[in-house]
């Protein structure tokens, strides 16, 4: 049973408003599901705007944020909990760990290292926990393209796609995360 979302997400402002949207409409959903909002905890970007939006909607918010991005003024002060680590890998550590389940938003270097590093996860089973990558304006096409390049070229085994699950909207992710565990095939947002 999902008490608690880890999302992962971008600190990065100068990004379409598409992105901004869907992560507003996202965090309101968690804390209308009654789940509590694990996030990177600071206070810029997709960031913020998933805590916001989640606090506005009722929602718990634990944010953990590493060391140095707490001393530079980033963090995000109003988080009912605030953990700060010693360092990143501490901090991807505990998003883990506090998360019952998690959602990718688009994001940068740091958001495909954190979801890659979750996929692994469940695919070597140190977790069986539902991962999304919710795949706004076809962000994550690239991403999909390359695995499906990685099965054919055998280096990545079919059964990925039962890793994760691919959504296009807010409305499909959480509909997901509300099922019961179990493996799903990922829905594939690449043609051809």
């Amino acid at each position: 049973m999902i008490s608690s979302v880890t999302v992962f997400c971008s600190a990065r402002t100068a990004i379409p408003k598409v992105y901004f949207t869907a992560t507003a409409e996202l965090g309101a959903a968690i804390a209308r599901e009654g789940w509590s909002l694990v996030y990177g905890g600071n206070s810029v970007g997709l960031m913020e705007t998933i805590a916001q939006s989640a606090r506005d909607a009722g929602g718990k918010v634990i944010g953990i944020t590493p060391q140095l991005m707490y001393d530079h003024g980033l963090s995000d002060s109003k988080a009912d909990e605030l953990i700060i680590t010693a360092n990143m890998r501490d901090r991807k550590a505990m998003l883990e760990q506090r998360g019952d389940a998690f959602i990718a938003l688009p994001g940068g270097l740091g958001t495909l290292e954190e979801i890659s590093e979750i996929i692994v996860g469940r695919q070597l089973g140190y977790h069986n926990k539902p991962i999304v990558l919710l795949n706004i304006a076809d962000y994550y096409r690239p991403m999909l393209e390359m695995i499906e390049h990685g099965i054919e070229q055998k280096f990545i085994m079919p059964r990925a796609w039962d890793l994760f699950f691919v959504a296009t909207t807010v409305e499909q992710a959480i509909a997901h995360l509300r099922q019961p565990v179990a493996p799903e095939q990922a829905t594939r947002t690449i043609s051809g």
